[in-house]
């Protein structure tokens, strides 16, 4: 956890599948330097050295809470930022306890949000050649990582952000993915339990969840609490391709337009934020 001044707005920082708050070490600077007080915690399990016994035990709820906790030891309510199931994971927790913003970035969908794309139904289709694999861990593997997660990364950095790979939960990986197997409805995140403005980015060359299947999550919010962008060239890496900076800065011009951004940073001029995105509506 890293703290800049004593009024700086809380940020958290929630991670994808295989991951951990590393992935947000170079997308989080924009953040800090811009007075924001930033967090990016790991998901339960999701250490090296876990144990996989209650890893493999581990659903979105549980996920889910763990935030839920994290925000209530905070000073304040934060604005929470989410990639790829983090961005489902900071949905379900938003439902739950009180935030001042909802960034997500490539989401993972909610309950009752289907594919849209042969690529999606691809990979839902890959996860059930793995059997019962939701009763164990979910190794990392690299041919996966580098054809849909980090495929717009050069070979060196693909090799080195994987290397930090850690298994994910079966159970919250089925929960999320094949959500219509899951009885108890673990990935279920109603819009009406979730007050604060969403903000929604999408890459255009995005294989896992793609851009318009994020645009049907965005347009479950009201008209006027949820936006859209998308980034034509980008894949699903959005915390680490070339125009993470961009995805930041766009974030960072969101929370100031919104009120969001720290003291020091209110006093620049405002930005208009929709003349860049969709609407939730769009």
């Amino acid at each position: 956890m890293k703290k800049s001044k004593r009024s700086a707005t809380p940020v958290v920082f929630v991670h994808g599948a295989f991951c951990g708050g590393w992935a947000f070490e170079g997308f989080r600077e924009p953040f800090e330097a811009a007075g924001f007080e930033s967090h990016a915690p790991n998901l339960p399990h999701h250490e090296r050295g876990a144990d996989m016994e209650a890893l493999a035990q581990a659903g979105l709820k549980d996920y889910a809470s763990a935030i839920v906790e994290y925000v209530a030891a905070l000073r304040a309510p934060p604005v929470l930022i989410g990639h790829s199931l983090g961005g489902l994971v900071v949905q379900l927790a938003a439902a739950q306890t009180e935030v001042k913003g909802l960034v997500l970035l490539a989401p993972s969908a909610p309950w009752g949000v289907p594919p849209t794309t042969l690529d999606e139904h691809g990979n839902h289709l890959g996860l059930s050649l793995l059997g019962d694999y939701w009763r164990r861990p979910i190794p990392p593997d690299y041919r996966v990582a580098r054809g849909n997660t980090l495929d717009r990364l050069s070979h060196e950095d693909a090799r080195r952000a994987f290397a930090r790979f850690v298994p994910e939960s079966g159970r919250a990986v089925r929960e999320a993915m094949q959500w219509w197997s899951d009885a108890s409805m673990s990935s279920q995140a109603p819009v009406h339990r979730i007050a604060a403005p969403v903000l929604g980015f999408a890459g255009g060359r995005d294989r896992v969840n793609s851009a318009s299947t994020v645009r049907r999550v965005i347009s479950r919010f009201p008209d006027g609490q949820a936006h859209f962008h998308e980034f034509p060239e980008m894949s699903h890496w959005l915390v680490g391709e070339p125009e993470a900076g961009e995805v930041a800065q766009l974030t960072l011009q969101w929370c100031e337009a919104r009120g969001l951004a720290p003291p020091a940073a209110k006093k620049r001029k405002p930005f208009d934020f929709f003349g860049l995105g969709d609407s939730a509506s769009a």
